[in-house]
């Protein structure tokens, strides 16, 4: 396919998803026209227990090793504020995540591996995964065995702190793991104007709340990222009355395992003794999400020398206590997570985010020439 063929293609196709976003598991229409697509290009696509997502083949003609190529396609619950031409035309929905860019990028591998199928040494699954923003997309499709022959995985994902042409990569931890937490502490409530009376629950919870921010201060190494949030509150419900029950919740980032682990049972340390102390009961609620995106050593230093031979200037990428599910891939199958600068601008999750498209074509031509070497190692 000629590039300027591809760029329109691509542009089209990116600028459809950004119109038409959907969240996490209801990505219905999303699904059928990427199997639209895929099928009028000759793409097979498999078959597998998904309610929505896509999982296509690029079968080379040479026997070889199968490797991975993973998007993502679900968008957030974000009101968009761009005066883009293409904004979003569902209210309260937008993507503002990048993956409509994600998804257009890797269809655009899929066309350019599926014309040099004849010359391929092995296979190419790829991945359009629903609900990344749910934090367990990744693991719906591990369950169904698909990448169980996969050699390496890679994925991307948009950098707003990057210029286009510039890339982001580096080995080891590169996204924080994600959990969540909640915490229900029980006293005896009790009337304002006696507190003697009860035990406060309000003042246990500031207590907890203070001292939980002294684990990544106080308790973890200086040179390891952490974050301790309590992002809600809730407690009583009037002026002059002391309530018997105060609920939290929060998140909680780490980059290293064992950080992750202690962190876990140093907050329940801190919540059930500090309760305690006080006359109060507390329990701890934990929600694991996905853990630490980590870069296999060997194929980051691959994926660099790829990108500098398409010309792209790489760069150290950029610490994220942001959360990734590509990284329940990254525990199974060694492999990459590659940022693709799209323009300096808003945040990802910002109302006006907004991804270059000036950067597009370069990406997809980029994952599929990682892919044809990949499959020459």
């Amino acid at each position: 396919m000629e590039r300027k063929a591809l760029e329109q293609k691509l542009t089209g196709f990116f600028e459809e998803l950004h119109m038409h976003p959907e969240l996490s598991y209801e990505e219905y229409e999303t699904t059928e026209r990427i199997k639209r697509e895929l099928a009028a290009a000759g793409i097979e696509i498999l078959q597998i227990p998904l309610k929505t997502g896509v999982t296509a083949i690029v079968r080379g003609a040479k026997p070889g090793k199968t490797y991975g190529l993973r998007c993502d396609i679900d968008a957030l619950p974000i009101a968009e504020e761009t005066d883009l031409p293409y904004k979003s035309k569902t209210p309260g929905k937008m993507h503002a995540c990048g993956h409509d860019f994600h998804t257009a990028a890797v269809f655009g591998a899929a066309l350019l591996l599926q014309e040099r199928k004849e010359e391929l040494q092995g296979n190419v699954k790829i991945l359009f995964q629903p609900a990344e923003e749910s934090s367990h997309g990744a693991e719906t499709v591990l369950e169904t065995g698909v990448f169980s022959d996969v050699t390496a995985i890679f994925g991307l994902h948009t950098a707003a702190y990057l210029p286009v042409g510039t890339l982001g990569i580096r080995a080891g931890s590169v996204m924080a793991a994600v959990d969540r937490f909640e915490l229900n502490i029980t006293g005896t409530g009790c009337h304002g104007g006696h507190p003697d009376e009860g035990v406060d629950t309000i003042l246990v919870a500031a207590s907890v709340i203070q001292a939980f921010q002294s684990i990544v201060g106080r308790n973890l190494n200086p040179f390891h990222t952490g974050v301790v949030s309590v992002t809600r509150i809730n407690g009583g419900n009037t002026w002059n009355v002391i309530p018997d029950k105060v609920e939290l919740e929060g998140t909680v980032r780490s980059m290293e395992k064992d950080d992750r682990i202690f962190i876990e049972r140093r907050m329940r340390e801190i919540a059930e003794h500090t309760a305690a102390a006080y006359g109060a009961n507390a329990e701890l609620l934990w929600y694991p999400g996905p853990p630490a995106t980590v870069n296999e050593k060997a194929w980051s230093a691959f994926a660099q020398k790829v990108a500098e031979e398409r010309g792209f200037e790489v760069v150290p990428q950029r610490n994220s206590t942001g959360g990734e599910d590509f990284a329940f891939y990254l525990e199974k199958i060694p492999g990459c997570f590659i940022n693709v600068g799209t323009g300096v601008g808003y945040p990802n999750h910002h109302p006006k985010f907004y991804a270059d498209e000036a950067a597009l074509t370069p990406a997809a031509e980029y994952l599929e020439k990682l892919l044809v070497e990949a499959l020459r190692q």
